[in-house]
């Protein structure tokens, strides 16, 4: 019997950053995955948000990450034609990875972070996360391997797995077992969790094509181009910058099947080309949008992440990402039980905290799914006819696309304004959160908020100066918290002091405690009279679960 402290179930990017980020806290842990090492994934995902370049930062990727993807010039832009190679009707700017630190000005600069958004197909993306991870101490991976089943006792869990070449069964015992095992979660069936919401938004053909000659008919290329048109509105995204594209057919009439809808036609609709025009499909996919979030997280010693846990139509590049969100804040939380400083309580507040923000992302990505199927379906028919009158129709629709879609492609609110409001490890103090947007967000240092961005004396930012459990950053050096660093030290918490003295504190308060993941547990003026009540809700020992 194999042993190790957490078995993740899929190694895909939200498990592989689970594994990541446990291992580089000194837990062991253990990644099952289907497909062999070096197999390449579906070319899904396009896009890494900013907050998860953070993530990539603490754990020493976010550079190896930037350095691929497509061409360093290649324009990151958004685009919106009449086709793939027809008018232009808007532009989105975004700046293209040789200038993501340094550009200013446009709608996708001066991000409040070290680290801006990344766009990258998931086929570059996760070969740097797999080398990545196989080179850290304490984490295995095991490739073509597939779940089968776990049970769970009093010291653990013990789970089936079978090797899928040699048919061979493997028991594998761990103190506690992550689902991120996509939208058909194994994990998630195994602990009675269901998906509830919207089934059907809208459905989709994706197509991965070789089609060398298509750049040379864009005269001004993009990351992705959206053609509309009222023939076949649809998305192409540019892969590899040179002759790889990825076509989404957006199915936007009720009564339109997979079956109904000619790929080809529609692939060329899109395009704005000719039968003469060759291309190879590399692979296909026809799948369908949908808006459902599990009814539980967890049960026990059992948790999923990702799409074991929800899925939306990936509006804002929110689906992945949103599953490594769920991955960092697990890790520190199984971190600090498995560790021996926090209690059995600590991990209560994974579901309290990252399932009703993933409610609220969730019902914003149905929301705007709605606004631009509507748009797509009342697109004009004289959109691309010549001259005034046409002029006038496609400024109108440019705009209107602009002004709908910038909020998705620019989304700071998604990055920066979400909080957990009802956590059970946070010292909230009466203050509310500032509500956010998908575009917009007011920096707050309300327990339960991001903690504001902003920079040493020595330039690093703030996030850097972050420990692996809490960070207590003190605004007047002349404030005592040696209370508090004693009770933190008694339970073995790995704990800093960080003194900004030259910095203007994000609030009034001259303390603020923050999590290893960012968030604010705490803030005052000064050090409570018995901390030990504080530190031990911080530590999930205020009313011990089972």
């Amino acid at each position: 019997m194999v042993k190790t402290s957490v078995l993740v179930v899929g190694g895909g990017p939200v498990g592989l950053t689970l594994a990541m980020d446990l291992a580089t806290r000194g837990i062991s842990v253990a990644i099952v995955e289907t497909r062999a090492a070096g197999e390449p994934p579906s070319v899904k995902c396009n896009h890494v948000s900013s907050r998860s370049m953070e993530i990539f930062r603490r754990l020493g990727l976010a550079q190896k990450l930037r350095d691929t993807g497509l061409p360093a010039d290649y324009p990151n832009d958004c685009s919106y034609r009449t086709t793939a190679t027809g008018i232009e009707l808007s532009r989105i700017l975004i700046p293209c990875r040789r200038d993501r630190y340094t550009a200013t000005g446009g709608p996708d600069t001066d991000w409040p972070t070290a680290e801006p958004p990344h766009r990258i197909n998931q086929i570059y993306m996760e070969p740097v996360l797999f080398a990545h991870a196989g080179s850290i101490d304490g984490l295995h991976i095991l490739n073509r391997t597939a779940f089968e089943d776990f049970s769970e006792a009093n010291d653990g869990i013990v789970a089936t797995v079978r090797n899928l070449d040699t048919g061979t069964s493997l028991q594998i015992h761990a103190d506690f077992i992550v689902g991120c095992d996509g939208a058909r979660s194994l994990v998630r069936k195994a602990i009675d969790a269901n998906l509830r919401g919207t089934p059907i938004i809208q459905r989709v053909q994706s197509t991965y094509i070789h089609a060398p000659t298509l750049l040379a008919l864009m005269d001004q290329p993009a990351w992705m181009t959206l053609s509309l048109n009222p023939r076949r509105c649809g998305t192409v995204v540019a892969i590899d910058g040179r002759e790889n594209w990825l076509i989404h057919n957006h199915l936007n009439r009720e009564y339109e099947t997979f079956e109904s809808v000619d790929r080809d036609a529609s692939i060329r609709a899109i395009l704005g080309v000719g039968p003469d025009f060759e291309y190879e499909i590399l692979s296909k996919e026809d799948w369908v949008g949908r808006r459902l979030v599990a009814d539980r997280f967890r049960k026990g010693r059992a948790f999923i992440c990702g799409d074991a846990a929800h899925l939306w139509m990936p509006y804002a590049g929110y689906g992945m990402n949103a599953g490594i969100a769920d991955a960092t804040n697990l890790a520190w939380l199984l971190a600090a039980y498995l560790q021996g400083w926090a209690g059995i309580g600590i991990l209560d507040a994974y579901e309290a905290e990252r399932l009703p923000i993933t409610e609220q992302v969730s019902r914003f990505a149905m929301e705007m799914a709605g606004k631009v199927l509507s748009q797509r379906r009342t697109v004009p028919d004289e959109i691309e006819q010549p001259g005034p009158e046409g002029d006038a129709v496609r400024k109108q629709v440019g705009q209107a696309a602009y002004d709908l879609n910038v909020q998705q492609y620019c989304c700071a609110g998604l990055n920066f304004g979400y909080f957990y409001d009802r956590s059970p490890i946070i010292a909230y103090d009466g203050a509310e959160q500032p509500g956010f947007t998908m575009a917009d967000f007011t920096s707050s240092s309300t327990p339960g908020c991001r903690l504001p961005f902003a920079k040493l004396a020595d330039g690093r930012p703030v996030y850097d100066a972050l420990g692996p459990g809490y960070t207590l950053l003190r605004y007047d050096s002349d404030v005592a918290v040696a209370p508090l660093t004693d009770a933190m030290r008694r339970n073995g918490v790995p704990f800093d002091v960080v003194d900004v003295p030259e910095a203007q504190p994000p609030s009034d308060h001259k303390l603020i405690l923050a999590r290893t993941d960012q968030h604010v547990a705490w803030r005052g003026n000064a050090i409570p009279d018995n901390p030990a009540h504080l530190v031990d809700k911080l530590l999930g020992r205020a009313g011990e679960s089972a």
